[in-house]
């Protein structure tokens, strides 16, 4: 007697798939994969939108005289996730904000110089700390401070060097220069690396264009944003920055000695011109996000390089401007840079300008010291004491 609802034998095999399922199954699991693959690039597009143009077709690269810009040009750059930025460089190829020539009479210049951190990349000229700086020094000094502005994206040590007889020409009442993790690392380089000639394979192509496709910037920034998913991605890591370790391995050390090498040079130019010369060290992203932190991770020192960079400059001559530990104070400090860039955005230039402020006139730098009535003024507020 049969029973309704049996199980079927257990020797009765399946159906096969037909044969033309392994072939249609597999395309439509590509197409499907191809077609999510291309909605999510164009919403990444729309999302993140990029120009053409970049600084990179307003410079010139010389291995003689180190990099400039072109003189009286006009560039216009937006990275994916930048706003919109114009690159105005004057009849020197510099981005001062103003023709270069002799400075007003009675005005304290400062001229700047530095790799792309020190010209303000990625922010408009009037929000970089070299356009902010002026007005609070010459309030606090009670005379007029000018910065003149020869930063340039590039511009490591060895570019300095060269360039260094325009900062001379710019007859500068102080020489400050900005040093990042990079110019240390990268003492030696002069122009942008090279692309490799040899052809690429396919796949070499493929994983370069997912590289720098919308897409993978998109995953990127939004990862990068979070500061706690930044920290597990890039800080506490086993490809943590080394320059951020307590201990420096083999090539951080030979960086330091090369990079002495060349601050040797450029701080003796400066003392063969009778020009007082200062050094401020800007931390990066990751270095901002290690300073922020409550709780240093184990075998890390945010502060060793720092003081290695100090010793160096004190050691030829020259006055340093430390900035960092008024940068551990601000909670969240690597907020104020782009996510995937790494510069500084709007906000973190005004914050580096407020910290140099600060430290620019706190006495190192006898000319920007407080005059009397800044002091009158300050002890007056009502703000004063609390």
């Amino acid at each position: 007697m049969s029973q309704h609802g049996a199980t079927a034998h257990p020797d009765k095999k399946e159906p096969k798939l037909p044969t033309r399922d392994w072939f249609i199954l597999p395309i439509l699991s590509l197409l499907t994969v191809l077609t999510m693959g291309l909605g999510t690039e164009v919403v990444a597009h729309f999302l993140f939108p990029k120009t053409t143009t970049e600084i990179t077709d307003c410079l010139i690269y010389d291995p003689a005289t180190g990099v400039r810009g072109k003189p009286n040009s006009v560039c216009l750059e937006k990275l994916p996730e930048t706003p919109l930025t114009t690159y105005r460089f004057n009849s020197c190829g510099h981005r001062a904000g103003y023709e270069c020539g002799n400075k007003p009479p009675g005005t304290y210049r400062i001229v700047l110089t530095g790799s792309s951190i020190a010209m303000g990349a990625r922010v408009a000229q009037d929000k970089t700390f070299a356009a902010l700086l002026p007005p609070v020094l010459t309030h606090i000094s009670g005379h007029p401070i000018q910065i003149y502005n020869e930063g340039m994206s590039y511009g490591t040590p060895h570019d300095v060097l060269l360039r260094f007889p325009e900062i001379i020409a710019a007859k500068p009442d102080l020489i400050l220069w900005v040093l990042t993790s990079r110019d240390v690392e990268l003492s030696s380089e002069l122009l942008p690396p090279k692309e490799d000639p040899k052809p690429k394979s396919l796949i070499h192509r493929l994983i370069g264009y997912a590289k720098d496709s919308r897409t993978a910037v998109l995953l990127a920034y939004y990862m990068y944003k979070s500061p706690t998913s930044y920290a597990k991605l890039y800080i506490v890591g086993a490809n943590a920055p080394n320059y951020l370790r307590a201990n420096f391995n083999r090539d951080w050390q030979n960086h330091l000695i090369e990079f002495d090498g060349y601050a040797a040079q450029i701080e003796g130019k400066a003392n063969a011109a009778h020009i007082p010369f200062a050094a401020v060290f800007v931390p990066s992203r990751v270095h901002a996000a290690v300073l922020s932190m409550k709780e240093q991770p184990a075998g890390f020192d945010p502060y060793k390089l720092d003081r290695e960079v100090r010793a160096i400059i004190e050691k030829h001559g020259g006055t340093y401007i430390d900035i960092l530990p008024d940068f551990s104070l601000i909670p969240g400090s690597e907020e104020h840079y782009y996510p995937t860039d790494g510069h500084p955005d709007a906000a973190g230039q005004a914050m580096i300008s407020a910290l140099l402020a600060k430290q620019l006139t706190a006495g190192a730098i006898p000319q920007l010291r407080p005059n009397n009535q800044t002091l009158l003024s300050s002890a007056k507020s009502p703000l004063a004491g609390k």
